[in-house]
């Protein structure tokens, strides 16, 4: 497959895997860019000094093209900009801030920029600010999200008429079939979270795997909006988050129950009670844990037949 995506990496596939904490490290970046996507570590739970090992045993892992996934509102973001320039990392993904604060500094080091938006509102921002790609993400995503709460599909065709950038669909895609109706709606390829969560190469504690099988519709949630909009799986500690809000609370109430650590506590410990569960609505097409080449085979087989069969109507 030749488009703008796979041009813009210098990749097989337009398929991009998420940068999801606990979850993104080298063996999974690795394995995604091996089998002709692009691998994105993600930075975000990661001090400094662990995503520079990441990236060099990335390096040492695959011949391909990886990048690294940056939250701005990562606390030590200087000395991550910092490594990933130093280690020669040739693709950025930014999210969870204003694309100007780093767009321009990355762009000066000959690294391409892609930023993650979720109203047609920051993808122009992102245009303006010089990124060479936008990621649309839709409600349905796991994890943090956007507070305009549209979803995939209604976002990827309006940011598609407002952007003249290429445009990657995030947001409850999971297989062939998704990433074909991400296309026709106007995507130029699709980043996927859930499934690659659900590998092998995963990083996430086997008890998170196992909890990506066992959720159906509606397990899933957006909570914590008046700090960051977080989908969760409904487990104890999702409930004690509704049942905090009963009582009118304050932020700060609401960061006191949060603390620290909970998605470490969840996806990368494996506590399924009192850990923050972060997985795109998605999952409840997702039955198995697989090795990630198997994966991506498999969504672009069903990408191809569903083709096909489609070219025939």
């Amino acid at each position: 497959m030749i488009n703008k995506i796979t041009k813009l990496f210098n990749i097989q596939y337009p398929i991009i895997q998420g940068g999801m904490v606990w979850v993104s490290g080298w063996k999974l970046a690795s394995a995604v860019s091996n089998a002709g996507g692009l691998g994105l570590i993600g930075a975000g739970s990661m001090y400094p000094e662990v995503l520079r090992e990441h990236i060099q045993k990335c390096k040492k892992a695959t011949n391909k093209p990886f990048g690294v996934n940056v939250p701005m509102l990562y606390p030590e973001i200087e000395k991550i900009m910092d490594i990933i320039v130093d280690e020669n990392v040739k693709i950025v993904f930014t999210s969870a801030g204003n694309p100007k604060t780093w767009t321009s500094f990355l762009k000066e080091k000959g690294i391409t920029v892609v930023h993650v938006v979720s109203s047609v509102k920051f993808a122009l921002k992102a245009q303006e600010a010089g990124v060479d790609a936008v990621v649309c993400e839709g409600f349905e995503a796991g994890g943090h999200n956007g507070r305009e709460e549209s979803t995939t599909f209604t976002l990827i065709p309006m940011v598609k008429q407002a952007v003249s950038i290429p445009v990657i669909a995030a947001g409850g895609i999971a297989t062939g079939r998704g990433m074909l109706a991400a296309i026709v709606l106007g995507a130029d390829g699709v980043q996927i979270g859930s499934r690659f969560a659900a590998t092998i190469e995963s990083s996430a504690h086997q008890n998170f795997k196992q909890t990506i099988l066992d959720v159906k519709d509606g397990d899933t949630h957006v909570t914590l909006k008046e700090l960051a909009p977080v989908r969760l799986v409904k487990n104890k500690f999702y409930q004690e988050v509704q049942e905090l809000y009963k009582q009118n609370p304050t932020i700060e109430q609401l960061k006191d129950l949060l603390g620290r650590a909970r998605a470490k506590k969840g996806i990368f410990e494996g506590d399924l009670e009192n850990g923050e569960l972060e997985i795109g609505q998605i999952a409840g097409l997702i039955n198995n844990i697989k090795p990630t080449k198997v994966v991506l085979e498999e969504i672009i087989t069903e990408f191809n037949e569903v083709k096909a069969l489609i070219s025939k109507l």
